[in-house]
């Protein structure tokens, strides 16, 4: 029963993503597209942050490897997006397994990899400010006169937005795999405990060098939807921290290691955002950034396992007292007459 549940809530929820569009209005899609953009980003990051146990703050180094190396293919060579992603999804991956191992190699874990991958976003934001080849401090702006599938340009932003559909349900299925599978599980053994999951036979660099790489990869198809949608990059916008914190504050916010939740910290801190910049950003610029530490700082104070934590326990808090109910109603029923 439960899992004929979730299915129909699965399909009633995809019928409204589809839906959505024809009642939004322009701005709204945007915002939209975001939460759906930042959340599939936020499960990339959940593979390796959640399930592994490694916090990274260097996405937006792998989410800038997938957006140059397909804008440079397709401005220099005239390949196809969708081609160039999968050569940024492999770049990026390579990329994440030589990050991964130097750090795990030499026993480089939990804040300390994060700091590491803070170091090789910055290496990477200079070296991309003195390439020419790619665009250099300049960025490289991408031309869309037209609908093309084929080359991922649309006039209408409403096929961005069921890009970005395919993709959350690409990266769900994703999480699914990862919640019900060995592999999955061995990363949560060594995310719980990694010298107890050693000690049982887990191969904890194997693990954490796949989770990396997986991560680093699906990410970087991110960076290619993201380029073809605000069809301007450059290293100062896409290589910089504040890019790798949001997608990390969205995963703490909503919840770490599960199928569902990463997507609620996304649902919930961007439309908030969006209101506060639209009522102070005029007066206070930046001053969602100060909304989201002060909602980061309440979440780690107050509710450690994330927004899902709490509604976990609200839903616990409930079921006692409905049993209680059940066996106050049992009691009356056995002593009446």
């Amino acid at each position: 029963m439960t899992r004929s549940l979730a299915f129909l809530c699965g399909v009633l929820g995809l019928a409204v993503l589809v839906c959505l569009p024809l009642v939004l209005t322009p701005h709204q899609l945007h915002v939209a597209f975001q939460i759906l953009l930042f959340g599939y980003l936020t499960y990339c990051w959940n593979i390796l942050g959640g399930f592994a146990g490694q916090p990274s703050f260097g996405h937006a180094l792998f989410m800038a490897v997938g957006a140059y190396t397909s804008t440079v293919l397709l401005l220099n060579f005239g390949v196809s997006p969708w081609i160039g992603m999968i050569a940024g999804a492999m770049l990026a991956g390579l990329l994440g397994l030589f990050i991964g191992y130097l750090s795990f190699r030499y026993g480089i874990r939990g804040t300390y990899f994060g700091l590491v991958t803070v170091a090789f976003t910055e290496i990477a934001r200079i070296v991309a400010l003195n390439v020419p080849a790619i665009g250099g401090a300049l960025g490289l702006y991408i031309p869309i006169q037209s609908n093309s599938f084929w080359q991922l340009k649309f006039v209408d932003k409403t096929a961005y937005y069921y890009v970005a559909v395919v993709f959350l349900l690409l990266v769900l299925a994703v999480t699914a795999w990862l919640e019900r599978s060995p592999t999955g599980h061995k990363l949560v053994a060594i995310r719980e405990n990694e010298d107890a999951a050693r000690a049982l036979g887990v191969d904890v660099i194997r693990y954490k060098l796949f989770a990396t790489a997986l991560s680093a990869s699906m990410t970087a198809l991110g960076g290619t939807l993201y380029a073809h949608y605000v069809t301007f990059i450059d290293p100062n916008s896409l290589l910089n921290l504040n890019m790798a914190l949001e997608i990390t504050i969205y995963s703490i916010v909503g919840g770490v290691g599960t199928l569902f939740v990463p997507l609620i910290g996304a649902a919930f801190l961007l439309p908030l955002a969006d209101a506060v910049r639209s009522a102070l950003g005029q007066s206070y610029a930046g001053i969602h950034l100060v909304v989201y530490g002060a909602v980061l700082m309440a979440v780690i104070l107050y509710l450690p396992e994330g927004l899902f934590g709490l509604i976990r326990a609200l839903r616990t808090a409930r079921e006692p007292s409905n049993a209680a109910r059940g066996t106050t109603a049992a009691a009356v029923k056995e002593v009446a007459p």
